[in-house]
């Protein structure tokens, strides 16, 4: 699962939330914007239509810099670093309209002038500028916050993690940013309030932790306050003077602005947000509900699947690969049924650590036996490395067992696969290979990083992403372990075909919840039934699936896709087939909707037929 505080404006479906949740008040970027817009369109039929289109990225890629700061902080552009985005309700107002203007400027191309790359550009940034178009009328903008995002996630992330931290200028910037967080905090809190007003909230039931998730920013001690872990170590490349003055100041913002505004938060989700959010789950019980999922559905599949469909899939799924784990149990020698062996693997002290550091050191030693095994399999790794670290302890609660934080080349900031440490006696040691395989090499890090290091494609395309795509892809690179020395042993073996079942059933669940009718115990139940996961862990992961409708059905979605054409490159191939040169294939252009990542790869395997390529 990636997290991350990756804008969406035209970069995938991954956090459209954010663009009405998370710019500058006075307008001034959507000015600059309109007119650029402007004379992209008056220069129809004068300026050659490569050089508009390119334009039009330029513009749009600036727009999106200067109306999410937080987002420039991520993929290292500098100059933004010290504003948070304007979430105020004039600001989310102006960045809907702001939403017309590419779709304007693109009517003015010539598609059938552009060249294939172009034009495949042309298309993709259409296809993105629609669906935002599209999903204006649905008010994201009044849920910012839930347990798995909002401010009280993002804020100690970006200032202590993705912010750079090496001059004085990057503490000058942390500073402005902690004297801006009251005035993010109380817009968070004024939409949530009209979120109320209007009946637009997630479930209640999913909201038990979002009060100790503020508590947790609640710490009056400097030193070990999770809002300036930056400054607990200000480095001598800032000037002797400055270090101290700005350790100092910070101190002060924070006991004087930043925690003040934070307890208001924490207040208000305790008196008034939880105890009168919904009690309903299902993305269709939301004003416009049912279109609501159905667009999340498409988008996050980049199918036309219905949720029936997809339903059906799930179920079919699950029982091909109940079948895969019966086979594998006996392997095992283990004597009862399924339900039984769940058990067992769920509470034998053998497959548990006790100590969180030793947990974290297990996932280490699996990323460092993967990295040296990438080469078989991948003509091209990319350049930026990655590291292993715990996941914040403020949240880790509840979130997954695991998540990836894209890194930077721009910024020097490397990725990461957080790790979560939490209830380490519920983390079990038989998946912790395929969880490294899908965060890390050769999935998630290895895909985001070579996307942002691929030097043709636009920005959009770098940073952008699809969640079949990127998701679809790293349940895939799961599958790659065997060819690289994991699954050796049968549990570890059991774990990797557990976290496919894990998958397969979100597809059963997510529209069970959303389409269906099923109940939150329905199910948790469900999931128990077909999965090893401990419970506490699928407790976590149906919460999930609530306050995220659609989001999960990415995953298995996009698998089967590459593996079926990771199939028919062989099948037509032959001996021909090379899988370095697959994985690279599928890989080159970034991330993809999976209807055009199919008809790139059908080109490629037509190319390598007709031209006898050996491997």
């Amino acid at each position: 699962m990636v997290l991350t505080v990756r804008v969406p404006a035209l970069l995938g479906l991954g956090l459209l939330a954010l663009l009405w949740a998370s710019g500058s008040s006075s307008g001034a970027p959507s000015d600059s914007f309109r007119a650029g817009i402007e004379r992209v369109i008056a220069e129809a039929g004068k300026t050659p239509e490569r050089t508009r289109l390119q334009r039009l990225f330029e513009l749009h890629w600036d727009y999106l810099l200067q109306e999410f700061p937080e987002f420039a902080t991520e993929v290292g552009v500098l100059g933004q670093n010290d504003r948070w985005t304007d979430r105020s309700a004039t600001a989310i107002a102006r960045r809907k309209a702001d939403l017309e203007l590419p779709v304007k400027a693109l009517a003015t191309i010539d598609r059938t002038k552009l060249a294939p790359e172009d034009a495949l550009n042309y298309d993709l940034f259409k296809r993105q500028a629609e669906a935002q178009l599209e999903g204006r009328r649905f008010p994201w903008e009044l849920m910012p916050l839930n347990q798995l995002y909002g401010i009280q996630h993002s804020v100690p992330q970006i200032l202590g993690e993705q912010m750079p931290a090496r001059t004085a200028t990057d503490y000058e910037a942390m500073l402005s940013r902690l004297r801006g967080t009251a005035a993010l905090v109380d817009q968070t809190i004024a939409a949530m309030k009209e979120g109320l007003r209007r009946g637009v909230t997630p479930p209640k039931i999913t909201l038990r932790n979002v009060v100790a998730q503020a508590d947790a920013i609640l710490v009056e001690d400097p030193a070990t306050s999770p809002l300036l872990t930056a400054f607990q170590k200000i480095p001598e490349t800032v000037p002797a003077d400055r270090r101290e003055a700005v350790r100092v100041e910070a101190a002060t913002l924070l006991k004087d602005q930043s925690l003040p505004a934070f307890r208001r938060l924490r207040d208000f989700l305790a008196s008034e947000y939880v105890p009168n959010c919904r009690d309903s789950l299902a993305a269709g019980a939301l004003p416009d509900g049912p279109d609501w999922y159905a667009y999340l559905v498409a988008q996050s599949t980049t199918t036309r699947l219905t949720p029936k469909q997809i339903h059906e899939i799930g179920l079919e799924e699950v029982k091909r690969i109940r079948a895969e784990m019966q086979r594998l149990m006996r392997a095992t020698g283990f004597a009862q049924d399924l339900a039984a062996f769940f058990e067992f693997l769920r509470t034998d002290p053998r497959f548990f650590f006790s100590r969180p550091e030793d947990l974290l050191a297990g996932y280490r030693e699996i990323a460092k036996r993967a990295d040296p095994e990438v080469i078989k399999l991948f003509g091209r790794v990319p350049r930026l490395p990655y590291g292993v670290v715990p996941m914040p302890a403020h949240n880790a609660a509840s979130r997954s067992a695991g998540a990836y934080d894209a890194g930077s080349l721009a910024a020097g900031r490397p990725g990461y696969f957080s790790a979560n440490l939490s209830a380490v006696e519920t983390r079990p040691k038989w998946e912790m290979e395929a969880l490294v395989l899908h965060e890390a090499v050769p999935g998630h890090h290895l895909q985001i990083a070579l996307a942002q290091e691929q030097p043709d494609l636009p920005n959009f395309r770098k940073y952008g992403g699809y969640e079949a795509y990127g998701e679809g892809w790293a349940l895939y690179a799961e599958t790659l372990g065997r060819d690289m020395g994991f699954y050796r042993d049968p549990y570890s073996h059991f774990g990797a075909l557990n976290y496919q079942m894990w998958r397969a059933v979100r597809l059963v669940v997510d529209t069970g919840i959303h389409a269906f009718g099923w109940s939150r115990q329905q199910a948790i139940d469900y999931f128990k039934a077909n999965s090893a996961k401990p419970e506490r862990e699928i407790v976590v992961e149906i919460d999930r699936y609530i306050v995220s409708p659609g989001q999960a059905l990415a995953y298995k979605i996009g698998q089967r896709k590459f593996l079926e054409l990771r199939e028919r490159a062989a099948r037509e191939l032959g001996a021909r087939f090379d899988l370095r040169a697959f994985h690279d294939a599928v890989l080159a252009e970034g991330a993809l909707p999976l209807d055009v990542l199919e008809a790139r790869i059908d080109a490629w395997i037509a190319q390598r037929k007709a031209s006898g390529t050996m491997p």
